[in-house]
């Protein structure tokens, strides 16, 4: 398995070995991550007691090394390591590895062990979707027993895209602020404290990423952005995403119009002061717009 930080692998790992304790008791299985095993082996080299660390790793039924890509370098214990793996193989024994990168991107490892990682099944784990991201922070602000908006949900699962240990220390960083100043829970307070990670995903906006936010939140397909279709639940959405792409990118008009499915400036001018005019009248309508916006600002 390999992915970036902080998407499960060793959650995953974990859950792994005791499946495979549960569904089969008798079964000798080692966890432990390539650093761990490192230092078995120096140690083994120290005190000349390789005969022991060999029987103790190629006797398993499943060997499980954690973030492999530690051992990148180390040609002593790659070596043992190749051994192990072949003995283990030979045997009909499983091995399960994780790293940070594919078996063929590990850097420091020697060729014919990427080959070998990569005999077997190979998982790539992804980063966590808009929905995944949304239900972990809906999950966690129950555990943690605050009461938090669902305009505040939503803008940490579309801002805070990289891995589960930052999204649920977002949660938890401004349900302590909250806690300790005695302030109700905002997206004005969620920006403040939390400027300096939501900084490091800053980035200049373009029509796509609006097109995209905009779908994501009003449920529509993408291709509904430039489609001629004129229900109001299409018309309404794509009304918006111009009056986004005229506020937060430097695009003309007439560009804009051409990347809403070839239509006319006016059409453009059309919706902006439609959304302009529904801001002014509808609280709900500016509540969903001006979250749009935070989702996509600079």
């Amino acid at each position: 398995m390999y992915g970036g930080v902080g998407l499960g692998k060793t959650h995953l790992m974990h859950a792994i070995a005791h499946e495979i304790k549960k569904r089969n008791p008798e079964r000798r299985v080692i966890y432990l991550s390539a650093e761990k095993f490192m230092y078995h082996f120096i140690k083994a080299l120290r005190f000349k007691d390789t005969v022991s660390f060999k029987e103790q790793f190629r006797t398993v039924d499943v060997l499980m090394i954690d973030d492999v890509q530690f051992i990148s370098g180390k040609d002593s214990t790659q070596e043992e390591f190749f051994h192990t793996f072949n003995a283990l193989v030979d045997q009909n024994r499983q091995l399960i590895i994780s790293a940070d990168k594919s078996p063929q991107d590990l850097e420091g490892i020697e060729e014919r062990m990427r080959s070998r990682l990569g005999w077997g099944l190979v998982a790539d784990i992804h980063p966590l979707n808009y929905e995944l991201r949304l239900s972990i922070l809906q999950a966690k602000e129950e555990k943690l027993q605050v009461n938090i908006s669902q305009g505040v949900l939503e803008f940490l699962a579309h801002k805070i895209t990289s891995n589960v240990r930052e999204l649920e220390g977002a949660l938890n960083r401004i349900s302590a602020y909250s806690s300790l100043v005695g302030k109700e829970i905002t997206l004005d307070m969620t920006q403040e404290v939390l400027r300096d990670l939501l900084r490091s995903s800053q980035r200049k906006v373009n029509i796509e990423q609006i097109q995209k936010k905009v779908s994501e939140h009003f449920n529509v397909k993408m291709s509904d952005m430039s489609s001629a279709r004129r229900s109001r639940t299409i018309a309404r959405p794509r009304q918006i995403a111009m009056y986004l792409s005229k506020n937060l990118t430097s695009r003309s008009l007439p560009e804009i119009g051409r990347r809403f499915g070839n239509r006319d400036h006016t059409t453009v001018i059309h919706a902006v002061k439609k959304v302009e005019e529904l801001r002014n009248t509808d609280v709900s309508f500016d509540e969903d717009v001006e979250l749009l916006i935070r989702m996509l600002e600079i």
